[in-house]
């Protein structure tokens, strides 16, 4: 860890977390989505993590940090460095960049603690702002820019006609997440019960971006 200008310590880029540490984020992790911000003291996230309260200020120094860490940490399984996660293949079509895209969003929804997370941000935003600009920061921002480059990717290779990428990536997002995520962190279980399989809410929002996006074919019965 490092320390800012504000005091607050950081991680170092690049360096590898040690077991310890591992141990420590995961156990402030259950920990927090349970008892919430006010609910969670070092002490507790030592006995959690079966070490010392000392190691927890050795590594971390604060509260504020552990929580800090432990939201780069659970965004760490979507945001890798290959960026294979948005689908980011020269290659790819744009129909296959968007589908492995949603598909990340649906696997990350399914398979980790999102929904909750996102409850907890929401819950403790609004007396800390600091925990909702982290947890964009340090996860849905760095999402939406490795997505608005692979757009901005097709753009440039002529495979999508698009003048606003940061707009377009956006609202890709939001043709899904209004199913497969928002309802779930709402707690809306009638619109849950009723609502399509994943499947075709993202083979409709990928056909409902091609709509809106995809070049003008060439009328060759027209002049250039």
């Amino acid at each position: 860890m490092e320390t800012d200008k504000q005091g607050v310590r950081r991680r170092v880029p690049g360096r590898r977390r040690s077991a310890s540490e591992e141990k420590i984020l995961a156990a402030a992790k259950e920990l927090f989505l349970a008892d919430r911000y006010d609910g969670v003291n070092l002490e507790q996230v030592a006995q959690r993590a079966g070490v010392s309260r000392q190691t927890v200020y050795n590594r971390f120094g604060s509260k504020e940090t552990v929580f800090r860490e432990m939201v780069r940490h659970h965004w760490s399984a979507f945001t890798r460095p290959d960026r294979q996660a948005v689908g980011c293949d020269a290659d790819a079509s744009p129909e296959e960049v968007l589908l492995a895209f949603a598909r990340s969003l649906e696997r990350f929804a399914a398979e980790t603690d999102q929904i909750r997370f996102a409850r907890l941000v929401v819950a403790e935003s609004v007396r800390r702002p600091w925990i909702a600009d982290e947890f964009y920061r340090l996860g849905k921002g760095q999402v939406v820019a490795a997505f608005v480059e692979c757009l901005e990717a097709l753009v440039r290779s002529g495979r999508l006609r698009c003048a606003d990428t940061s707009l377009a990536a956006r609202q890709f997002m939001g043709l899904v997440q209004e199913f497969l995520v928002w309802p779930r962190v709402m707690a809306f279980e009638e619109e849950i019960a009723g609502q399509p399989s994943a499947d075709v809410v993202i083979e409709e929002a990928v056909r409902t971006f091609l709509a809106r996006y995809a070049p003008v074919p060439h009328d060759p019965s027209r002049p250039a």
